[in-house]
């Protein structure tokens, strides 16, 4: 029997959810032209520490944490519509952060160079030398990067599905092993469907092979010996935002859908909350109960965990 995990009941229909999934998906390799309005930039900006802690309320984490805030992260995909999301979730909770990136202009664009708990560097995952000098230092990783399941702009530059989440990603935990003494955690962002990519409808998403590579990144970080906890979202809502100042950005929110739903299979159909996901991340980097683990999570209808530590620690250990 599979084990389903949630704070409130579900009353969505998961079917509905699959089909709209990969209309979207379809929809999405037909508009990569498009993007969000640009916020204006005849602003005074502030630090970037300081915007955050405007925008984002403090809280008290009293469970005995793996990780813990001053730990310093490193973030690949960082500009990326989850990356972003994670750093400045990070960043309002006290962590140093090196966010990675392979546009040095658009990464200090987004985050600003004022901040002292943030460091934005260059780096291609694609090219496992240029990973090397980050880690030094490095007490957490957070894997965002990814990219489109069909043919798009995206994949210009050798940016299709194997070189972002099998080469890319490989070398990230080589890079890792090498640190693994001072490493507590590495934490990736993977896809519900990876163990399903040979069923309907997981095998079209997987038609040019990024439900695989997926899969085998994860089991390529299982036997790393690296301490690890595994998140499989489904469709990502709530933005990209990439176009956004990030004290707008922190103030987003996930409309009615803040519930969460776990599962320790890969057997939830839905979306998920790119802001949820971000918290979920910051979460269950610094909880035990999280380590060695896979978790398969979807946005539901109600109040979910908001940012409580204590919320996702009861949310995470009922699926472990």
């Amino acid at each position: 029997e599979i084990s389903r995990c949630q704070l409130v009941p579900d009353h969505s229909s998961g079917s509905m959810h699959v089909i709209s999934w990969f209309v979207a998906l379809a929809m999405a390799s037909q508009l990569q032209g498009h993007s969000l309005p640009r916020m204006s930039r005849n602003v005074v900006r502030q630090p970037f520490s300081a915007r955050l802690r405007a925008a984002v309320p403090t809280r008290r984490v009293d469970c005995k944490a793996t990780m813990a805030p001053g730990d310093l992260v490193l973030v690949t995909g960082s500009t990326g519509g989850v990356g972003q999301l994670v750093v400045a979730n990070l960043v309002s909770k006290g962590y140093r952060v090196r966010a990675v990136t392979r546009d040095a202009e658009k990464g200090k664009a987004l985050f600003g160079s004022s901040d002292p708990n943030l460091e934005v560097v260059v780096a291609d995952q694609r090219h496992a030398e240029t990973l090397e000098p980050y880690m030094e230092g490095v007490d957490g990783v957070v894997s965002c990067s990814g990219t489109t399941a069909f043919p798009s702009a995206r994949w210009e530059g050798d940016n299709g599905p194997e070189m972002t989440d099998k080469v890319g990603l490989h070398n990230l935990i080589d890079a890792a092993v090498k640190h693994k003494d001072s490493i507590k955690r590495f934490l990736l962002v993977s896809s519900t469907g990876v163990v399903r990519r040979k069923q309907f409808p997981f095998l079209i998403m997987d038609a040019f092979g990024v439900l695989s590579y997926k899969k085998m990144s994860e089991e390529y970080l299982e036997g790393s010996g690296l301490p690890f906890t595994i998140l499989r979202p489904g469709r990502l809502t709530d933005g990209p935002y990439t176009s956004y100042d990030l004290n707008t950005l922190l103030k987003a929110t996930s409309g009615s859908r803040k519930n969460v739903e776990l599962a320790k299979e890969d057997s939830l159909n839905g979306e998920m909350s790119r802001i949820t996901l971000a918290e979920a991340v910051a979460q269950a980097i610094q909880l035990p109960c999280t380590e060695g683990n896979t978790f398969s999570m979807m946005s539901r209808e109600g109040n979910g965990p908001g940012a409580e530590t204590e919320s996702w620690e009861k949310l995470y250990k009922t699926c472990v």
